[in-house]
């Protein structure tokens, strides 16, 4: 009955346009005031308990990192370099999306970002070379995806933060999917560019190849610097965002020098108006999980899964279904926060590994992100190409299908995420 009221209140909330941070904070408050005897001191407790983490101070960091990078013409010398790598093949500018995509994904950590800075780049040269727009936008908003699934990746510190999971082996159980999956969205443009006679780009030469890589060298360090420090143990998840932030800086102003000095203050006030959002929703989905707990609600779907004959096969579906749906209104970071917490536990009373669960609930996100009527990535794209959403929906359906093909292959193939932390002996 709890669950039933707890969620009710914040559905209908949400369902009157109130930002999802809002919703959460009044459901909080409401249900407390209402339906519960805790006392407001150890709600406090609770709250500064619940975000003194270590672990948060990553968020700000790699969000300042990903800024940097956007604006410091990191993704132009990825682009480039990516066109003389793949550009000859069939499609061959949307191919060099794809890599471009996966490239920055794996310095950013954030999927509008990606979009955003390769989507400036790639569409207007792809529409220049007599690619439809629609092929472009399709590739450009579902590849975007791949920045919070390869790491360094935000979504996966919320999880670490829901559930306690290692940060660290979540970053390298992130990679093989990461590149599986930009390898089928590279297959499916390969596929559907050669069906319909799209251009391909002359071939660059081994001198041309090495100069982008040259010049674009500076920025892919960063992907060294961030998992080689993790993994060497030189510093921890948390010390390596801040080291990405410091050295995303220094590329951005000092050694490619399209960011000037007095650009810097407002690049800080971005990423700072973005990391006070995002930390505003964390102290409201702590108070919730809070609720959550102190309701018992976890424990008591646990027990009914169990009652009801559920395996692992038939839970892990339910929270593909789970997630999807809550895709359909809900932004990554929220639907991590809220239903890690109410997941997890069912998923450690069924043995599935919380590793493998933070993996296959990114995918998740990646999906949402791709579709409406919430999905981020299409408008992000839709401000980029001035399609409407309706539209975009019909350009990126291919690589969509792929990805849930993918989801499905992440759902129920384990050794695809954990292979690699287990190898690195981090699990």
């Amino acid at each position: 009955m709890s669950a039933l009221v707890l969620f009710g209140i914040l559905l209908c909330l949400m369902l009157t346009g109130m930002p999802i941070s809002i919703s959460l904070g009044l459901t909080v408050l409401s249900f407390l005031f209402t339906m519960t005897q805790v006392p407001l001191e150890s709600v406090a407790l609770k709250l500064f308990s619940g975000i003194e983490k270590f672990e948060i101070m990553a968020i700000p960091f790699f969000i300042l990192a990903g800024n940097f990078l956007t604006h410091g013409g990191v993704a132009r010398r990825m682009m480039n370099f990516a066109t003389a790598m793949v550009g000859h093949w069939h499609g061959g500018l949307a191919l060099a999306g794809v890599v471009a995509c996966a490239l920055f994904a794996a310095v950013s950590g954030s999927s509008p970002a990606t979009v955003v800075a390769i989507g400036s780049i790639l569409l207007p040269g792809m529409v220049k070379a007599g690619f439809p727009m629609k092929f472009g936008a399709g590739v450009v908003a579902t590849s975007g995806a791949l920045g919070i699934l390869i790491p360094p990746s935000i979504v996966m510190v919320m999880y670490s933060i829901a559930t306690n999971t290692s940060v660290g082996a979540l970053f390298m159980a992130g990679i093989i999917p990461g590149l599986i999956l930009a390898s089928m969205l590279g297959g499916t443009t390969w596929y559907r560019a050669k069906k319909f006679g799209y251009p391909r780009q002359p071939k660059a030469s081994w001198a041309e190849r090495f100069r982008t890589f040259r010049k674009s060298a500076w920025g892919l360090m960063l992907i060294i610097v961030v998992m080689g420090g993790i993994y060497s143990g030189i510093f921890t998840p948390t010390e390596a965002a801040a080291m990405s932030a410091v050295y995303a800086f220094l590329v951005a102003v000092f050694i490619y020098k399209d960011l000037s000095l007095k650009d810097v203050p407002k690049v800080l006030l971005n990423s700072a108006n973005m990391s006070a959002m995002l930390l505003y929703i964390i102290t409201n989905a702590v108070m919730f999980s809070f609720i959550l707990a102190n309701e018992n609600i976890p424990q008591e779907l646990t027990s009914w899964m169990i009652d009801m004959g559920f395996g692992q096969i038939a839970f892990l579906l339910a929270v593909n279904v789970l997630l999807l749906m809550a895709g359909n209104f809900m932004e990554p970071s929220s639907i991590m926060l809220i239903f890690a917490p109410i997941v997890f536990p069912v998923a450690m009373q069924l043995g599935v590994d919380p590793v493998h669960l933070g993996i296959l609930m990114v995918v998740n996100m990646e999906v949402g992100m791709c579709h409406p009527p919430v999905g981020l990535n299409l408008y992000v794209a839709s401000g980029l190409t001035k399609m409407g959403i309706t539209e975009l929906t019909i350009a990126v359906w291919p690589w969509l299908l792929t990805m849930l093909v993918f989801l499905v292959a992440v759902t129920y193939w384990p050794t695809m995420s954990l292979w690699l932390p287990k190898f690195l002996g981090m699990m």
